[in-house]
């Protein structure tokens, strides 16, 4: 397993404390949905929207859960179909259950989801709170100050 020395990056900034432990989990992630079932696409939709699609044909809405817990979003497919009476020649659908976890960044939720014509989309939104937006941070004080510092040293 890659491992990453992250300390330089800690000298120079505070609250990435976490940060180590989302790569670590994401080179993890990588190794346990090896089997690429079911794929996906990731795509930026507009300013601060995203979308997730994953194929997931033959599944109805039914036989998939969509959850989000502590910045995980977690979409399982589960089928209760009875294949024993069919007879295949060749068989290139999926039919197996599936598990894909997405970790989302700070701010990021999940605003709706759709499935069609295979398609299960996932809508995505990035949605800052006004309390952690840029702000301008006004200095105090006097401008007699300095020059009173001024006249004592005249």
């Amino acid at each position: 397993m890659t491992t990453i020395d992250l300390t330089p990056l800690y000298r120079s900034s505070i609250g990435f404390d976490r940060f180590g432990s989302l790569l670590d989990a994401a080179f993890g992630a990588d190794k346990a949905n090896a089997s690429g079932y079911p794929p996906y696409n990731i795509e930026v939709v507009g300013e601060d929207r995203y979308a997730i699609t994953l194929a997931v044909a033959g599944f109805d809405r039914g036989d998939i859960d969509i959850q989000v817990e502590n910045g995980v979003l977690t979409v399982r497919g589960k089928q209760e179909t009875d294949d024993s009476e069919r007879k295949y020649l060749y068989r290139g659908i999926a039919n197996r259950s599936f598990e894909r976890k997405f970790t989302l960044a700070d701010h990021v939720e999940v605003n709706g989801a759709e499935l069609r014509n295979g398609l299960l989309v996932l809508s995505l939104v990035k949605e800052v709170p006004e309390a952690m937006k840029p702000r301008t941070i006004e200095i105090q004080g006097s401008d007699n100050v300095l020059e009173h510092k001024s006249e004592k040293a005249a």
